[in-house]
């Protein structure tokens, strides 16, 4: 009975004499009571068991998930859809078996009634069959590339097809083969590559797959004019330094990518782009004074096989021309340290930009004009600038004011892999005052020339887990006054290794050496050593040779350390640690100062905040020591 005939038949029972309130009640009642038996039943999800008849993990995994979509939807459902969704969890299993290559497979669907309210029991019984495999591959080429010019090319192509006579016909493996192939056609030479033809007939009784492909290249594509879009202050030189070409050059995907590469690169741009301007850009787009073709969702494809000319499009959106920022931070090495920088984009109109700066805490302050130039192709980049420096650490006080130059490149290991590689070069020109409380003080102009190389392996920069660091330093120098030479070589590592869920025990050491020929050598080039990122319990750069009333820097340096860190949480740790090391003036006169202890680990973005209490053994005094820990 409809909900319209179940009311109307209330309506005409009810007596005069009744009052109209009785009426109403005995007529939700009633209405209450009708939609009830009309409702239908609602069914709990089937149970699913699959016997998957020898199909691979591959293959059952497929048939799993293709079932399992099916029966999520059987929830809240009545007990007619169901029976629907049986028929399509059915059809799913077959078209899971099909993208597999098994076009001849038997899929049963046994269905159970449950008890008590509990759902229905699927029994899914396959039978496999045999996997179709190809069985012939017609690989056509049509447009330019078939020209005898081209013949190198089309084997190449040939040779990269993935799906290969024999092989199994499996559907993901014919999509990949086909975006493959046209994606390697289209990356050089020939922009408007696409399919004239992709067919798979498949004979389910024999198992076997015949595949027909031909790829039109379309026409040769030569790289035109230059179009760039959205300068406003950076001078167009800018763009020229790294999009390099003849007009007339074949197109080369590869070649683009690079240039939008060295562009994002740099500080300039917030964002760049560099492509083909096939016609598709809108009107907003043009460069001002042109204007831009309709807009339109693919880019018209020209007839024949003659030669067509692309101008390059580069649009650039440009960093701000200004930036200054401040901070405020402390540990217990430097006490309150305030820092500020301004940064400038854009100098006088050349493209360079400028930062300068000045940092001030308890023991050290100072200040810097660097100016940085753009990059360049190979990823180096160079800055030159001018420093004074000068600090006061455990009765060393020394000043300093230079004239410095610093390239730095950085690279990623071949492949996929985590590997990356850093190498600095560096040549500075200084005049520094040291003064050594209670002993002595000089002068000593010099400059000096160093290079370090860092290999990085770890699953994250700043907080790693797994993985290890390696950095090596060689630095060569000379008084200009006297010309005594000075050298110095510095080797440091650091291992990670992940324990459980959250532990991590981390391994580092550090060995260093000075050779030199003049007592007044320039305080970086000698070795202190002590405080929280070293060796924790111990002040700040307080183990030394003593003069004095100062620990000064000495010819050799030991350090090592190893740490386990207990995480509660993904964010809360706890560590035990145990350091060694010394500065002396040489490795046989070592005295190891030993310091350990324990202390809380912090996660944060800019990585692990550590707060230790650690106890020096030759000062035998515990001290409480915080710091910011960030892979080098």
């Amino acid at each position: 009975m409809s909900g319209d005939a179940l009311i109307k038949s209330i309506a005409g029972m009810r007596q005069p004499g009744r009052s109209d309130q009785g009426f109403l009640r005995a007529r939700r009642a009633l209405l209450c009571l009708g939609f009830a038996a009309c409702a239908p039943a609602l069914a709990a999800p089937p149970q699913v068991i699959v016997d998957p008849g020898g199909a691979p993990p591959k293959v059952l995994q497929a048939i799993t998930d293709a079932v399992g979509a099916i029966t999520r939807l059987t929830e809240d459902q009545d007990v007619r859809e169901v029976s629907r969704l049986r028929r399509r969890a059915w059809e799913a299993a077959q078209a899971a078996l099909r993208t597999q290559g098994y076009f001849d497979a038997t899929v049963t669907l046994d269905v159970t009634p449950g008890e008590g309210g509990a759902g229905e029991f699927w029994d899914i019984v396959i039978d496999i069959g045999e996997r179709a495999r190809v069985r012939h591959l017609g690989l056509r080429f049509q447009g330019a590339i078939a020209d005898d010019a081209y013949a190198v090319r089309r084997q190449s192509l040939r040779d990269l097809w993935l799906l290969k006579e024999g092989m199994p016909f499996i559907n993901d493996d014919w999509s990949r083969a086909k975006t493959e192939l046209l994606e390697a056609a289209s990356r050089q030479d020939f922009y408007y590559a696409r399919y004239a033809q992709t067919r798979a007939a498949v004979e389910p009784w024999s198992a076997k797959a015949d595949l027909d492909v031909a790829l039109d290249s379309g026409p040769p594509v030569r790289l035109g004019e230059l179009r760039i879009i959205g300068l406003k202050r950076v001078p167009e030189s800018l763009i020229r330094r790294y999009v390099r070409y003849d007009p007339g050059e074949a197109y080369d995907q590869t070649r683009l990518e690079d240039w939008q590469q060295a562009l994002q690169s740099t500080t300039f741009f917030r964002g760049a782009f560099v492509t083909l301007d096939d016609g598709t850009a809108s009107a907003a787009d043009a460069p001002r004074g042109e204007t831009a073709a309709p807009a339109s969702a693919s880019p018209a494809r020209p007839e024949g096989s003659d030669p067509v000319t692309l101008p390059v499009r580069v649009q650039v959106t440009e960093s701000p021309a200004r930036y200054a920022s401040g901070s405020l931070g402390a540990d217990s090495d430097h006490g309150v340290r305030v820092e500020g920088l301004y940064r400038q984009n854009v100098v006088y109109g050349l493209p360079v930009w400028i930062e300068t700066g000045a940092g001030v805490d308890m023991k050290r302050q100072r200040a810097f004009f660097d100016v940085h130039l753009p990059p360049h192709m190979d990823g180096s980049k160079d800055s030159f600038g001018l420093l004074y420096d000068h600090s006061d650490i455990e009765g060393l006080e020394t000043s300093r004011a230079g004239l410095g130059w610093k390239r730095s490149q950085t690279r990623k290991a071949a492949g996929d892999s985590r590997v990356e590689y850093e190498v600095r070069w560096g040549g500075l020109v200084a005049y520094d005052k040291t003064r050594i409380s209670g002993a002595s003080r000089y002068e000593v102009p010099s400059w000096a020339a160093t290079w370090q190389w860092l290999r990085r392996d770890v699953d994250a920069k700043y907080d790693p887990r797994e993985g290890n660091l390696v950095e090596f330093g060689l630095g060569v120098g000379t008084t200009l006054d006297d010309g005594k030479a000075f050298y110095r070589s510095s080797l440091r590592a650091q291992q990670w290794w992940p324990i459980g869920e959250r532990d991590v025990l981390t391994v580092r050491g550090e060995v260093g050496k000075v050779w030199a020929h003049t007592d007044r050598l320039p305080q970086d080039f000698s070795w202190r050593t002590g405080g929280s990122r070293s060796i924790r319990g111990y002040r700040y750069q307080s183990i030394g040779l003593q003069r004095g009333d100062a620990v000064i820097g000495a010819p050799v340096l030991g350090v090592a350390s190893i740490e386990y860190t207990h995480y509660f949480t993904d964010i809360l740790g706890a560590n035990l640690f145990f350091d060694a090391g010394d500065a002396a003036e040489s490795f046989g006169q070592f005295d190891w100062h030993l310091g350990y202890g324990a202390g809380l680990a912090v996660r944060t973005p800019a990585g692990p905040f550590y707060v230790d209490l650690a106890w020096a053994q030759k000062d035998r005094r515990l001290r409480l020591q915080f710091s910011l820990g960030i892979a080098f």
